[in-house]
């Protein structure tokens, strides 16, 4: 009898270590995951910011945007002014408007909303490409950065043009190539040196964009 409780005391003994043992392995995996978790995070956090204190000032943004919204926002702003400062031109030259020239408002007006949806939504896209040349060497990223931008514009220019009995559809690839070669790269610089991180705050972005948009415009109305 005391032989058998004492087997049955023994077996009970080894049970209790034996879900001890399983307990402990099940805490050594929790805590491996949680610190497997932790030094993802901090790798992700490394790649993305520079440094500590540039991940303190994205977190003070007031309003950050990622690099495929402020490129989106971008295209929207590019597809709307400079097309139409191009109709501007034109009436500027032609002299004052008369009535059988009033649907050219129209169509300007066309042109540059067609110009502005495809340019907001193909900047999701151009926004990613740029997000990895910005991570090259600075002289890559010059020479890159103009092609993109050439793309990007003659999608959106002939997207726009192409109500224009479709012959539109080539210049305004021309003139939207042309565009965005230029205000690409132009944006693309300011934007790596003022964004922490992949964010830029709202308060920066949209004098940026603006400036480069209507310094663009500019130029448009100044030829001739």
């Amino acid at each position: 009898m005391e032989a058998r409780n004492t087997r049955t005391v023994s077996r009970q003994t080894n049970m209790t270590s034996f879900a001890d043992i399983v307990l402990n392995q099940d805490e050594s995996k929790q805590r491996l995951n949680i610190l497997l978790a932790a030094n993802a995070e901090i790798a992700e956090q490394k790649a993305v910011y520079g440094s500590e204190r540039e991940k303190m000032e994205a977190d003070l943004m007031f309003a950050p945007i990622n690099s495929e919204q402020a490129f989106a926002y971008f295209g929207l702003l590019l597809g709307v002014f400079p097309p139409f400062a191009i109709f501007l031109k034109y009436f500027m030259e032609t002299g004052p408007a008369r009535s059988e020239k009033l649907w050219i408002f129209g169509v300007a007006l066309i042109v540059s909303l067609l110009s502005a949806l495809v340019g907001y939504f193909f900047g999701k896209t151009i926004g990613r490409w740029v997000r990895g040349i910005e991570t090259r060497p600075w002289g890559a990223m010059l020479l890159i950065a103009p092609f993109i931008g050439l793309l990007w514009g003659l999608t959106s220019g002939a997207a726009g043009g192409i109500i224009i009995f479709g012959v539109g559809a080539i210049v305004g690839a021309v003139l939207g190539g042309m565009v965005g070669a230029i205000a690409l790269p132009a944006f693309t610089v300011v934007h790596r040196l003022v964004k922490r991180g992949e964010m830029i705050d709202r308060r920066h972005f949209l004098p940026l964009a603006f400036g480069v948009t209507f310094a663009i415009c500019s130029f448009i109305l100044g030829l001739g």
